[in-house]
C-alpha cells in the first residue's frame, strides 16, 4: 500500500482489487467472512477521536493511475465483455484509502463505502473493446467523514489517449464494523489549481444540499413547473366533452404508464464487495441495462448514454436479496430520453420493500423521439424531476 501512496501507479484493475483486499483484510473465501468481521472489529482502537488529530494530506497523496490493457492483452477482452465489472467503484475506493492511509498500520480501520455517484459524463460515445484504457483519479474535496473523488478515463487510439468519461463519487468513512461514521484526514490544497479544484468540491456539496432541499418529494413545484404541468393536462383534454376525466393522447406521444420496464435480480455471492455486500457497480450495471432497454424499446432505435447522475446509495444490499428494478421514461426532448430506475429490496418473509437506490440516465437517440405524457399527479412529479435532471445534464455539456 505504501507503494501506491508514493508512486500512484497500479499495473492493472486486478491489482486494484487485490490492494483493496490487503488494506481491509478481506478474504476471497466466502466461508471466512465471519472471521474477517471479528478481526476487523479489533481495529476500532486505531480510529481518530477527532479530525484534528489526523495529519492533512495532499491531492497527490491519493493520485492513482491504473490500466486496463484490452489492446495489448486480448485475453482480457472476453472477461470484460461478459462479466459484471465494478472497476470504477473499486478505483474510487482505493483512491480514498490512499488518502487516509496510515503507514504505521498494516490494515486500515476504516470501512470506506460509496454514498453517492454525483455524476458520470461521457466524453465519447464509443468505448472500444480492443484498445487500452487508462484511469487516473485523486481526492478533490474532504469533509469530516466524507470524501469526494474524481476519476478520468481515457482510451488509446491512433497513437494517443483520448478522453472517454469523467466520474465524480462521494464516499463515506465508517468504523471497522460499518456501524458509525469515522473521521478522515483533512485535505490541504497546494497552489491555485488545487485551490480551484477544492472550491469546486465545496460548490458540488452546496449544490447537492440545495437539490435535496428542493426535492419534489419534500416541496411543491415552482410556479413555472406548475404551469408546465397544467399545460400538459390541458393538451390531453377531449375538447368534445366538458369533462376533466376525458383524456386524449396527443399526436406523436406516449402515455408515461406505457413507457416502463421492470426486472428482478437475485443477488448472488459472486457479486459481493470486500465487505461482503453487493457491489455498487453491479447495481449500477443492472440498472443501466434495464434503463437502456427501456429507452431502446421506447424510441425504436439504439440509445447512447450521455450522463449518469445523482445516484444515492440509500441502503446496502445484502447477499441473497431479491432486487426489484423499475425503469421509467420520465422525460423526452428532441433526440434525448431521460430514464429513472428505482431499485428496492424485497424481504420475502415480511414482504417489506426497502428502497436501495434511484438511478438517473440521460440517453441520446438516432432520431427524434415521441413525447412522454403524464396522467396522474405522481407521474407529473416524475416528469418534472426528469426535466430537472435533463436540464442539469445539458448545462454541464454546454
Amino acid at each position: 500500500m505504501g507503494q501506491i501512496s508514493q508512486q500512484g501507479k497500479v499495473p492493472d484493475m486486478a491489482e486494484v482489487r487485490n490492494r483493496l483486499r490487503e488494506i481491509v483484510g478481506a478474504s476471497t473465501n466466502w466461508q471466512d467472512h465471519q472471521q474477517v468481521l471479528a478481526e476487523r472489529a479489533s481495529l476500532s482502537q486505531y480510529l481518530a477521536p477527532s479530525q484534528d488529530q489526523l495529519p492533512a494530506k495532499r491531492m497527490k497523496d491519493s493520485m492513482i493511475e491504473a490500466h486496463l490493457p484490452l489492446g495489448s492483452q486480448p485475453a482480457l477482452r472476453e472477461k470484460y465483455l461478459n462479466s459484471h465489472n465494478s472497476d470504477l467503484d473499486c478505483l474510487e475506493v482505493l483512491i480514498c484509502y490512499s488518502h487516509t492511509w496510515n503507514e504505521e498500520l498494516q490494515r486500515s480501520p476504516l470501512s470506506i463505502v460509496t454514498a453517492l455517484v454525483d455524476k458520470i459524463d461521457m466524453r465519447q460515445n464509443i468505448i472500444y473493446p480492443d484498445c487500452d484504457i487508462k484511469c487516473t483519479g485523486h481526492v478533490t474535496w474532504v469533509g469530516k467523514t466524507s470524501i469526494e473523488a474524481t476519476m478520468h478515463m481515457s482510451q488509446y487510439q491512433d497513437g494517443a489517449y483520448t478522453d472517454v468519461l469523467d466520474a465524480t463519487f462521494v464516499m463515506v468513512a465508517r468504523d471497522p464494523e460499518n456501524k458509525r461514521a469515522a473521521f478522515v484526514n483533512p485535505l490541504k490544497p497546494e497552489g491555485p489549481e488545487e485551490e480551484a479544484i477544492f472550491h469546486q468540491g465545496e460548490v458540488n456539496k452546496t449544490r447537492r444540499v440545495e437539490l435535496s432541499t428542493a426535492s419534489l418529494l419534500k416541496v411543491a413545484p415552482t410556479a413555472e413547473e406548475r404551469t408546465l404541468v397544467h399545460n400538459l393536462f390541458l393538451n390531453t383534454l377531449d375538447t368534445r366533452r366538458v369533462s376533466f376525466r376525458g383524456r386524449i393522447l396527443p399526436p406523436n406521444s406516449v402515455w408515461m404508464e406505457d413507457a416502463k420496464f421492470k426486472g428482478l435480480e437475485i443477488c448472488h455471492p459472486e457479486e459481493r464487495n470486500i465487505f461482503n455486500r453487493i457491489f455498487g457497480g453491479f447495481l449500477m450495471r443492472k440498472a443501466y441495462e434495464l434503463g437502456r432497454a427501456n429507452a431502446c424499446a421506447f424510441a425504436g432505435c439504439r440509445p447512447t448514454v450521455v450522463a449518469v447522475d445523482d445516484i444515492l446509495f440509500r441502503k446496502p444490499v445484502e447477499i441473497g436479496s431479491l432486487l426489484l428494478l423499475s425503469s421509467q421514461v420520465c422525460y423526452t426532448e428532441g433526440m434525448y430520453v431521460q430514464v429513472r430506475v428505482h431499485s428496492e429490496v424485497l424481504d420475502p418473509l415480511t414482504r417489506q420493500h426497502n428502497t436501495t437506490n434511484v438511478f438517473h440516465f440521460t440517453f441520446h437517440l438516432e432520431k427524434d423521439v415521441p413525447a412522454v405524457v403524464p396522467q396522474s399527479y405522481g407521474e407529473s412529479m416524475l416528469y418534472l424531476d426528469g426535466k430537472r435532471h435533463f436540464d442539469g445534464t445539458m448545462r454541464n455539456h454546454c
